[in-house]
């Protein structure tokens, strides 16, 4: 293993728990996700966001697994990690998507979404989302390309 690309699956890995985890939270106790800070308090003034919000926090909770059990899986050596690459890659991919470009819209039209820290934070790690989900899928596929599993 590289000593570069052991780094970044760390952080991909890291990152795939803080999506995983944090919307598991959210899922299980909002004002507990809240506190913590990985839920916008001030979205929860809006039933209609709150709505749609706890219905993206129990989809990414049924989704988002694979991408931080690739990590792992490639941390242990074992082939199927290049499948769980991808899949979770892709699923990161487009959850960057699922979040920047509606906050975006939304944004333009002047919704109030919530406390500028929040949603400076809620871009931050979308954009490293959607990289880590890039990243695994590339070196996923490079792995099988180049026969590495």
């Amino acid at each position: 293993m590289e000593p570069l690309i052991t780094i970044i699956v760390v952080l991909v890995f890291l990152l795939g728990l803080v999506s995983y985890v944090g919307q598991t939270i959210s899922v299980i106790n909002r004002n507990l996700a809240e506190k913590l800070g990985v839920a916008d308090p001030s979205i929860g003034s809006n039933p209609v966001f709150l709505t749609y919000e706890k219905g993206i926090a129990v989809a990414d909770m049924l989704f988002t697994w694979p991408l931080p059990l690739a990590c792992l899986l490639y941390f242990m050596d074992h082939p199927y990690w290049v499948y769980f690459g991808i899949i979770g890659g892709a699923i990161f991919t487009y959850h960057f998507a699922l979040i920047t470009f509606p906050h975006i819209l939304l944004e333009r039209k002047k919704v109030p979404l919530g406390g500028k820290r929040n949603l400076r934070v809620a871009y931050i790690l979308a954009v490293l989302w959607g990289l880590s989900g890039l990243f695994m899928i590339f070196l996923s596929i490079s792995a099988i390309k180049f026969g590495v599993i």
